[in-house]
Parts: structure tokens; sequence; C-alpha cells
């Protein structure tokens, strides 16, 4: 690909998650005189049950281009379902009126809502830049839509140089796959945290005492024991509850979501003070508030792949994240009370924080995504 002209962007974000881990990219990119970029906002950032996170990204600096509305509430099957065929259908009328615009399209993760829109571009043949391809997330049906979107893309940047093999293995071709690390470390060598007096008035939560961030998705793959899992991680929080406070951020817009925003409200309105239910962070002040607390607890990825940056013990629970390379700091634990608890006494034993080294922190991840797209670009 030669050009003189600019190379056009388009940025797929369809929540807080992904929008975070783009934002050292976003930044590096608007410092690019030859490339342009456009951001595609839609999923749950358009949503006010979920925080209306489009105003994190306006707050950023950063011009929200196209807002595209597809995200059904009903969190059941059927109604996951239909947010996927919804926004398939809102993007094929998109990428038919934008087909154009755009010389190339990121796409980063594994959501069901990214996998939606990707999908509805194949008839287009707009070529498809994935971050985070090649990662195993086998309690979770994000896997699927992960590898489905690394076959439907040209472009492969990765966190890690076994994900780098694995998806040549997938596509049995090497080429544009590039090994560049975890871009939330970025964001984490970059931004200035809060410090706790600073993260009290912000946001009324006081990290002098100690504290657990707390943050559990649905296990999308065995679905029936969620309900079960739910009562266990309520029950379990209950008597944590005893010794720290509970930092709870809301799961994303996954299959029986509900039936866990349900178990944490009932938490704190029998708790009260301690425990604090958040909705978004946003980035500042989710990696403020675990570079604070004592340890993690749930089966968030940001656990896997940026607490250890923050020298921060992770108690990893259930099979969600089962298949991604872990550091040291995190401990494994299924869904059972006792054996989440003897987690928590292993980590009072060795102390809250631990000094690792974090698999995911190649050292520029953005700056190598940039020299790569100026190579491909022929700039």
């Amino acid at each position: 690909m030669d050009r003189s002209s600019k190379l056009r962007l388009g940025i797929l974000t369809s929540s807080r998650a992904d929008y975070g881990i783009y934002l050292p990219l976003l930044h590096e990119l608007k410092n690019e005189p030859k490339i342009d970029f456009e951001i595609i906002a839609f999923g749950t950032h358009l949503s006010p049950v979920h925080g209306y996170t489009i105003n994190e990204i306006i707050n950023d600096g950063f011009e929200v281009n196209h807002k595209i509305e597809s995200l059904m509430i009903n969190d059941s099957e059927v109604g996951i379902s239909t947010s996927m065929g919804l926004t398939f259908l809102k993007f094929a009328e998109f990428w038919d009126q934008n087909k154009e615009r755009f010389d190339l399209v990121f796409a980063l993760g594994d959501r069901y809502e990214m996998f939606a829109s990707v999908a509805a571009s194949i008839p287009y043949n707009l070529k498809i830049a994935h971050i985070h391809g090649g990662e195993e997330t086998t309690g979770a049906i994000d896997n699927i839509f992960r590898h489905s979107i690394t076959h439907m893309s040209l472009l492969h940047f990765t966190s890690h140089e076994k994900y780098s093999k694995r998806i040549a293995q997938m596509l049995n071709n090497s080429k544009h796959i590039i090994t560049v690390g975890s871009l939330s470390i970025d964001n984490l060598k970059k931004i200035k945290l809060l410090d706790k007096k600073s993260f009290k008035n912000k946001y009324d939560i006081d990290t002098t005492i100690p504290s657990i961030l707390l943050t559990m998705h649905p296990e999308t793959v065995a679905l029936e024991g969620n309900i079960q899992y739910a009562e266990i991680l309520k029950d379990t929080c209950l008597q944590l509850a005893d010794k720290y406070q509970l930092i709870i951020t809301m799961p994303n817009a996954d299959t029986m979501g509900n039936l866990y925003r349900t178990k944490f409200n009932e938490l704190s309105e029998r708790l009260k003070s301690r425990v604090k239910i958040i909705e978004n962070f946003g980035t500042i002040g989710y990696f403020s508030c675990m570079h604070h607390c004592h340890f993690l607890l749930g089966n968030s990825s940001s656990g896997i792949i940026e607490a250890g940056s923050l020298n921060k013990w992770v108690i990893n629970i259930g099979d969600r994240q089962k298949g991604r390379i872990y550091g040291k700091n995190i401990l494994n634990s299924p869904i059972l009370k006792n054996s989440i608890l003897e987690k928590v006494k292993y980590i009072e034993s060795q102390g809250v924080n631990i000094k690792v080294k974090n698999p995911y922190d190649i050292n520029g991840a953005s700056q190598k995504i940039i020299n790569y797209l100026k190579s491909y670009a022929g700039f």
C-alpha cells in the first residue's frame, strides 16, 4: 500500500472496557500528521443503564464522529442474540453509507457487539485491524467471537508472542501479525493516578480503609451455574465485609449480567457504607482504585492483564478467564466460598503487594502499532 495522502482509520468502540484500552493509542494518533481517525461508538457507550460512557470519550477531548444505537436492555439469551442481530443490521447500513471513508478499521477484543459490527463489514471488503486476538478464554462465549474477528481481520496486534503464534496457526499465515504487548500497560505508565485524598474527594470512597476491588461478569458458557455463583459470591462478600470495604464495578452487558447487578445492589442495601457500587470509574479512577486497594477479586481481564503492573494480587474466580497467560500475582479459585476465603488468607500472610514481571508488558504498544501502520501505508 503506497499512499501520498493520509491513512484514514475507523475506531470501533462498544464499551468502557475497550475504550480504556484504546486510549493511549488514540492520544498518539492525534499527533500523527499523516493519519486521521474517526471514532465509531456503539453498544453500552450509548446506554444510560451502563453510565452513558460516550461522555467519557468526549471529556477526554475526542470527537465521537459516529453513534450507532443497537443495544437491547434485556440480558437473556434471546436479548443478547437480538442485540447481535440489531447491531449487524445497523452496521450493514452504516458500512454501506461509509465504506469509502476508511482505509482500515480497528476492532478490539471479543465482545458480541464487536463481532457483529465486524461481521457486517465483510461484504464491503473493509480491511480490519484486530487488537487482542489470539487469546483464549474458554469459560466465556467471547472466545468464539474473538477468534471469529481474527479470521475476519487483515492486521493483528497481539499482547503476547504466544498469541501471535496461535493466530499464525489459525490462519496458516504469519503475515501482518505483530506482537505489541498490552495498550493498557501504556496507559498505566503515562497517566497520573489519584492519591487517596483526591480519590475520596472525587468518588466519596475512602481507600485508607482496607478495600477489595471486585468485578464479576457472568460465566457465559455454563449459564446455568450463574444463579448459584451469584449467591455464593454474595455470601462470601458478606463475610469479607467484616474486614474489608468492597468496591464493586458493575458487569458488562452479558447474558445474566442483571443477576449479578441485583445481588450487588442487595449487598449495598444490607451493608450500607461497607459496599461502594460504581457503574463507571473511567480509566484514571479505575486504575487509581486498583492501586489503592488491597487486592482484586472477580473474573475481569483487567485483573489478568493490568494488575501485575501495579503489584496487586488477584483472586481470579471461575472459568471466564481460563486459558489466558497468567502472572504470578494471579490466584485461581473455583467459585466456592471456602476456596476464596483461603486465597484471602494467603494474601494476608504474604503482604498485599507482590513484585512480579507482567507478561503483557512489552513496552510501547501504541508506538509499535503506529510504526507498523506507517510501514503498511508506505509512509
